[in-house]
């Protein structure tokens, strides 16, 4: 080989793994329903499949995404297995059966989220009261529903650290964590801020205990949206700075953790792949490499806040303003499996 091509050569060699991809594993959307993330009436399925229908068919007959997660389920009221007039034992009625099929059955994985920033008092007050029995009752849903959980406690300064350790441990003391991701019951995740600086006690204590790849107690967590006129630019910063660490937060390793994006019914995001912010982003997500924890580059994939009726004044995301155009393309572009792959441990 001539010299100067052999020179070529190792200079390829050397600039690949820089430039190598890892594509994603995860993309997925939390589900508000039409009444602003209550679940609080018993979906028709008809009407249901007509609002959603693009996301178990992104045109092509393949889903538009491999995560649905439906948000929220209070943590008092699972707690307590509350029965009234919109739950059944602590989750609310929309959050049924009949929903989780509906996803499941295209081979969609589904989550229930326990929380959310309207319930930060609630998760006080089952951490502080019985946290131990609210891990177990979470873990019984989750194997009664064949869904994942997933623990959204946005309480951003003096976080009940030992009553959350409480409920993950229960919850692991009936569904041990699973590396293959084959049981479904066994997935438990958690957000955290876009960035270390929100929710940086919760972030810090995360990273160390429940995150690391040597001892996974959790499988992954989300780097929560930030505001919907953050450029991309800016959300791409504050992911570093969980695979990175701060003074004070570890760094936490890439095959852990997603990048949050604002969904809104007539927005690039939702509507036009080609101008949308996890267009922009792909490369980033896919390529950002680890630095302090973990081996492999990329991180998960992409999470999307919300489908269905949200609130905020942003819109549904149902006909005519359904997302094909956004997450369908975007799902077709970067490949998404479906279902869901057994996730990078490293």
């Amino acid at each position: 080989m001539h010299r100067r091509t052999w020179l070529c050569f190792l200079l390829w060699l050397l600039a690949a793994p820089l430039n190598a991809q890892t594509p994603m594993q995860i993309y997925g959307v939390w589900h508000c329903y039409s009444d602003g993330c209550g679940w609080s009436s018993i979906p028709d399925m008809t009407t249901f499949d007509s609002d959603n229908h693009w996301i178990i068919d992104r045109g092509d007959g393949v889903p538009a995404v491999n995560l649905v997660v439906l948000s929220f389920v209070n943590p008092v009221d699972l707690m307590n297995l509350t029965n009234s007039s919109n739950t059944v034992e602590g989750i609310p009625i929309g959050m049924n059966a009949a929903v989780v099929n509906y996803f499941q059955s295209k081979g969609v994985r589904v989550m229930f989220s326990i929380g959310g920033i309207r319930f930060v008092k609630d998760w006080n007050k089952a951490l502080a009261t019985n946290p131990t029995q609210l891990g177990i009752n979470a873990a019984n849903t989750a194997k009664k529903f064949d869904v994942g959980m997933e623990i959204d406690y946005e309480k951003s300064q003096n976080p009940n650290l030992t009553g959350l350790q409480a409920f993950i441990a229960a919850y692991r003391s009936v569904l041990p964590y699973d590396p293959t991701g084959n049981n479904d019951a066994a997935r438990l995740t958690i957000d955290l801020g876009n960035d270390d600086a929100y929710l940086q006690e919760l972030s810090a204590y995360a990273t160390s205990n429940w995150l690391t790849p040597a001892n996974p107690v959790l499988d992954y967590a989300n780097a929560m949206v930030a505001s919907q006129r953050t450029p991309v630019s800016t959300l791409e910063t504050g992911w570093s700075q969980h695979v990175n660490g701060v003074p004070g937060v570890s760094p936490l390793a890439p095959a852990k953790v997603t990048g949050s994006l604002w969904l809104v019914a007539g927005q690039a995001n939702c509507a036009t792949f080609t101008t949308s912010d996890q267009n922009a982003a792909s490369n980033f997500v896919e390529t950002i490499p680890p630095n302090g924890a973990g081996t492999t580059r990329g991180m998960l994939g992409f999470m999307f806040w919300a489908a269905g009726c949200q609130g905020q004044g942003t819109g549904c995301t149902y006909p005519p303003n359904t997302c094909q155009g956004g997450m369908g393309v975007a799902a077709k572009t970067f490949n998404i499996p479906v279902p869901m792959p057994p996730l990078r441990q490293q």
